[in-house]
């Protein structure tokens, strides 16, 4: 898991994309423009030219501030700022993560905006401020389409997910897809769960309400210029649809496509509307969607196991988002997110860059990395996202349409129209692929906590059967291999760190602890210690184990493997060695121009 990788950024108003792109449908219907390419470039940092406006901002008091608990305090904080900056500022409301929501009353230039920050960031008892950033949506069975879902069975390039289904489908896992919302679907509707409409703008929501209980797709099109300066006209994505149909649609029903893990349940969590969506809608809607308390939002009467945001931008992850879903996983809740779709590495990217989450880039039909997709060391796990075109055709044309991803859509350009099926190309729709198998585990086997299931899919990943340059984490994830790798083994207490810790270049070595409790006599013969290393030359590492009485084990010594990064597990005779006290992953670099870190490691005993 991506633990305290990644702390505060330099604030910056962050665009967020929707992953995916259109493409023909294969059920009667002509090509779209791909909705991504249509979108307002990323934004510069608050105060530079070019940068978005900004209408709020997300400010997190210390806990030992008056600020943290008392709303009246953070209303009198945030006018006493706003008057220093020259600036109007107003306690909006308090978001789930316990951050206060501060507005600016209205649009305000990024210069003026700045001086609001900077007011904050004085304070000591600010523990950090961020703008409040919009974010866009990014995009054998008797199923009659099912034989145009290559991705599902193919050997190349499929996910070998029908070999999993005698084991398990889905059955008592909710999966919330944070997303544009629901459209009626026939071959979704069977697994729907109530949700929420979490857009706070009734203009963006297009339901004249802001929030409520009704997470229905209204479309997201916009007109030219509507989405900041220079933006193209785009129809409605009804991304979220696409999303939840490859997770969950209805199988074995005679009719259309069949999902991954299709007896689970979708809830849909709308955060995007016109013109993206905000940070702050964004978080709240993780925290209630893995069963937090909002204020001002009922319940959730049935928190998701595992979570979807098929959603991104530029800028490395705010403390907003990871606040939010170091909770979520806290709560038992995996959370999946796209990598990205500009061909560039996806630590530049959120919430890609966030920590503790499963990082998804796309594959293509031959099993090369999708040509869009981002790529990088924090990359997690590959999956099918297909490519409706070819990289060298005209960016928004639709050439290879047998190659995307098909699944369940709407044909209405702006409002709903008829139920359709269409593939879409983008990480959008690889990260629904893996969500999907770890609903698959989730209800395998449900003692499994979101840091076993990333460790089970990524252990069990195949290679790629291509190339990806730049890296795309432990390959291609293998939905049969990690199901039956899960089932057919006991689940074996774990201990985990998950805390970053660097590792300099050809430098001493650095050390990452864990300390083990619970157990009785000597630690077993068959020790497994997973590792989890970003490092760009990895034959540079040597590894020891150290016990707690002192005795080293050599894992790994150095090489000449210029592969970047190491995701595998060791066994161990550790037998004659104490369960208890304090073990420690030791390692080194031992040679030059090549950085990393731990990400993670744990012991299985």
């Amino acid at each position: 898991m991506h633990a305290t990788r990644r702390r505060l950024i330099s604030v910056a108003a962050i665009s967020v994309t929707l992953l995916a792109g259109s493409a023909t449908a294969s059920v009667a219907l002509t090509g779209t423009s791909d909705p991504a390419a249509t979108l307002p470039a990323a934004a510069a940092p608050v105060g530079a030219p070019g940068a978005a406006p900004v209408e709020n901002l997300i400010v997190g008091y210390k806990s030992t501030a008056s600020e943290a608990s008392s709303n009246s305090a953070a209303a009198d904080d945030a006018a006493a700022k706003g008057k220093k900056a020259g600036k109007k500022a107003t306690f909006d409301r308090r978001l789930g993560t316990g951050a206060a929501l501060v507005n600016l009353g209205g649009a305000t230039a990024p210069a003026a905006a700045a001086d609001v920050i900077a007011q904050f960031r004085a304070d000591p008892d600010v523990a950090y401020v961020e703008p409040d950033s919009r974010a866009y949506a990014l995009a054998t069975p008797n199923d009659t389409e099912y034989a145009k879902q290559w991705d599902l069975f193919e050997p190349t390039a499929g996910m070998n997910v029908p070999a999993a289904w005698d084991k398990t489908t889905g059955s008592g896992v909710t999966v919330a897809v944070i997303d544009t919302g629901y459209v009626a679907h026939s071959d979704v509707a069977s697994n729907i769960v109530a949700g929420y409409d979490f857009i706070t703008s009734s203009s963006a929501a297009r339901d004249g309400n802001g929030r409520d209980n009704n997470p229905a797709d209204q479309g997201d099109w916009s007109g030219a210029g509507e989405c900041g300066t220079g933006s193209k006209a785009s129809d409605s994505s009804w991304h979220g649809t696409h999303v939840a149909g490859t997770i969950a649609a209805a199988t074995n029903n005679s009719k259309g496509v069949a999902g991954i893990a299709y007896n689970a349940k979708i809830q849909p969590v709308r955060v995007l509307g016109k013109c993206g969506g905000a940070t702050s809608d964004i978080v709240d809607a993780i925290t209630w969607a893995s069963g937090g308390s909002v204020p001002g939002v009922p319940a959730n009467a049935t928190p998701a196991k595992v979570i979807n945001m098929s959603l991104g931008g530029s800028g490395t992850c705010g403390t907003s988002y990871q606040n939010a879903i170091n909770a979520a996983v806290n709560r038992g809740t995996t959370v999946v997110v796209a990598a990205g779709n500009s061909n560039a590495d996806a630590a530049g990217f959120t919430p890609a860059s966030c920590n503790n989450v499963i990082n998804v880039a796309a594959s293509n039909r031959t099993g090369d990395r999708s040509f869009y997709s981002n790529f990088g060391t924090i990359i997690d796990i590959a999956a099918p996202g297909g490519e409706t075109r070819r990289a060298t055709d005209t960016p928004g044309t639709v050439t290879t349409p047998e190659n995307g991803i098909l699944s369940t859509l709407n044909g209405g350009t702006t409002t709903p129209g008829a139920e359709i099926y269409k593939p879409y190309q983008g990480t959008s729709m690889a990260a629904p692929h893996v969500a999907g198998l770890a609903a698959l585990l989730a209800a395998a086997k449900p003692s499994l906590t979101p840091a076993q299931i990333e460790t089970a899919i990524k252990t069990n990943a195949r290679p790629l059967a291509g190339t990806c340059t730049g890296g795309c984490g432990a390959g291609l994830a293998d939905a049969a291999a990690t199901v039956n790798a899960v089932t057919s083994t006991p689940t074996t207490p774990t201990f985990e760190n998950t805390t970053d810790v660097a590792i300099p270049d050809n430098g001493g070595a650095v050390s990452s602890s864990i300390a083990v409790t619970g157990r009785t006599g000597n630690a077993p013969a068959a020790l497994k210690v997973s590792v989890d290393i970003k490092h760009t030359y990895r034959g540079d590492l040597v590894i020891d184990l150290v016990a707690p009485n002192g005795t080293v084990k050599r894992l790994k010594s150095s090489s000449s493997d210029s592969t970047a990064n190491l995701v595998t597990t060791y066994t161990v005779d550790a037998s004659a060695l104490p369960a208890n006290g304090t073990w420690q992953l030791k390692v080194q670099d031992v040679a030059a121009s090549d950085t990393g870190y731990i990400n993670s490691w744990s012991l299985g005993f």
